[in-house]
């Protein structure tokens, strides 16, 4: 697979992604449904926005490694949460976690009215391999 990141700037290194990525020469392509704070007997969390990003992302990463890709390979991550303000309180939860994987990757954080149930974040993404 051949990636090549498009930045036209530098202010959106600090915000931990990229402005576009071109993928060329991928062998596979997995899309993935949106990841939340759900424990392994499907019971939605009821914690704070930080406990949740941390299961979160333990969530995504398993499902990730589950079908055989590695998190460095993320090149879309979209992140729905119930509180822009709440959210980026903890941002730097997320931001240590791209890190750890070497992830470069598109990104769009949107606020919502509601997620499922008592949930307050969800991620989304793409990842090509």
């Amino acid at each position: 697979m051949e990636k090549r990141i498009i930045n036209p700037w530098q202010w959106q290194n600090s915000r931990s992604y990229v402005q576009a990525i071109e993928v060329k020469n991928a062998n596979a392509t997995l899309y993935i449904s949106g990841q939340t704070a759900i424990d392994a007997n499907g019971v939605s969390s009821t914690a704070d926005m930080k406990t949740q990003v941390i299961q979160t992302l333990a969530n995504l990463e398993h499902v990730i490694t589950e079908a055989g890709y590695q998190c460095k390979h993320i090149v879309r991550l979209n992140i729905y949460t119930t509180n822009t303000n709440e959210f980026f309180s903890c941002f730097d939860v997320l931001q240590h976690w791209i890190a750890k994987h070497s992830i470069q990757q598109t990104s769009t954080v949107l606020e919502v009215k509601s997620l499922f149930e008592t949930l307050k974040v969800e991620l989304e993404a793409t990842v090509a391999n």
